[in-house]
């Protein structure tokens, strides 16, 4: 109840005012009141005259608007009456500038971004781009308005990252902000990308290489290794075929028997880091792995399909406990490291021209006249050489398998 000789109310009366059949008021003077409706729900308003008719502005709900709070809310509308203002507009142009505001703020367009792009890429790589924003972007950048970001604001976040010693990251993150930054522009959310301007800010990461045997010898033991795995068949075909492609892991997993042509013996696919088409020639051995796991995958899509379904590929961590399985650690060859192998031997070993190896690779390769080769490119001379490098670790499988035998005797 109000207090005696005044209107104003007490926090004691606004917690016991209990709700009747109809909606009622309690008035705490100046225009505000705690409206109380029949389901107990507790109103803040603001009465008010404003152009010759009566209005009223909505101050909160109890009791999460206490009674200070709402007249604070109060006090502010009159001050807003003194200026010749509506509070009721003022509100109404208040939210209309937070919407907006959240709509163009970093989070808002960095998962705008992710959202549009995420279908182009792998199920890999979208996660690990969503917990870059989440672990490392949003936490410190996403509330503001993306217009507002300046290059010091950006080093800051970065900075973060880079002391916790984590410096690739710290670089990737600044890519990936590079990246929303323009897609804000192109959206009319930004005028400027501040990311360029921090080149040099960052320490140099350096870089790392892919743990991988190269030697000759050791490449004959690897691959004794696995030809003895005694995992599943689908992982051993896996790893049996990964040095005779040399091909990126995830496109080894991902492989399609849609993409294989066993008349033509080649593996056409669009290459996922590039979304450029590439073929790589079958040599007779890849073949007839293929064509021996084909009666066990053939049916569904993926040549290498996961354990859990065959609706996805084999799991980014396979190939690499398989390794571990046989005695191959981080730091003497990973999956990746199959790349390293053939391209230092069929380099330095066997003498093949480097746009050739680095073609078959797919990396990025020009003609002397700086334009890209197309995918078919010395096509003919790469087939030979795929077949030469198959030969050769055949070769160098069976000198293993003589030493082996020999120093069992």
């Amino acid at each position: 109840m109000a207090k005696q000789g005044s209107d104003k109310l007490t926090e004691m009366a606004v917690k016991n005012a209990q709700p009747k059949e109809s909606s009622w008021k309690l008035p705490d003077g100046k225009g505000l009141y705690l409206e109380i409706m029949p389901n107990g729900a507790k109103y803040w308003r603001f009465k008010f005259r404003f152009g010759g008719k009566e209005k009223r502005l909505a101050l909160g709900v109890y009791p999460e608007a206490g009674l200070k709070q709402a007249r604070k809310g109060r006090e502010a509308a009159r001050e807003l009456l003194a200026k010749g203002e509506d509070p009721c507009e003022a509100k109404r142009q208040s939210k209309l500038a937070q919407n907006l505001a959240a709509t163009n703020s970093f989070e808002a367009v960095a998962l705008e971004w992710l959202q549009k792009h995420s279908a182009e890429w792998t199920p890999n790589y979208s996660i690990k781009a969503t917990l870059m924003l989440n672990n490392h972007l949003l936490p410190w950048l996403g509330k503001r308005p993306i217009s507002e970001i300046k290059a010091p604001d950006m080093l800051a976040v970065l900075r973060r990252i880079e002391s916790k010693g984590i410096i690739e990251t710290a670089h990737r993150a600044k890519q990936m902000s590079g990246q929303i930054f323009r897609y804000a522009i192109a959206t009319g959310r930004a005028e400027r990308d501040p990311t360029p301007d921090l080149r040099g800010a960052l320490i140099t990461a350096k870089p790392k290489h892919f743990a991988s045997i190269t030697e000759p010898k050791e490449v004959g033991q690897l691959l004794l290794a696995i030809d003895g795995f005694r995992g599943t068949s689908i992982v051993k075909a896996a790893l049996q075929i990964s040095p005779l492609l040399f091909q990126r892991p995830g496109e080894v997993r991902q492989m399609l028997w849609a993409d294989i042509n066993f008349d033509t013996a080649e593996w056409r696919y669009l290459v996922t880091k590039t979304q450029t088409p590439h073929i790589v020639p079958l040599s007779r051995q890849a073949v007839s792995i293929l064509k021996d796991i084909q009666p066990l995958t053939g049916r569904g899509m993926y040549v290498f399909p996961s354990a859990r379904g065959a609706s996805r590929s084999l799991s980014d961590n396979a190939l690499r406990v398989a390794l571990r399985t046989m005695g191959f650690d981080k730091e003497t060859m990973t999956p990746h490291g199959f790349r390293a192998l053939a391209r230092t031997i069929l380099d330095e070993v066997l003498g093949y021209r480097v746009d050739w190896i680095e073609h078959q690779l797919a990396h990025a390769v020009k003609d002397p006249n700086g334009r890209a080769y197309n995918r078919t490119a010395h096509l003919e001379g790469r087939k030979e050489m795929m077949q030469a490098w198959a030969d050769y670790l055949d070769k160098l499988r069976d000198e293993a398998s003589v030493i082996t035998v020999g120093k069992q005797k």
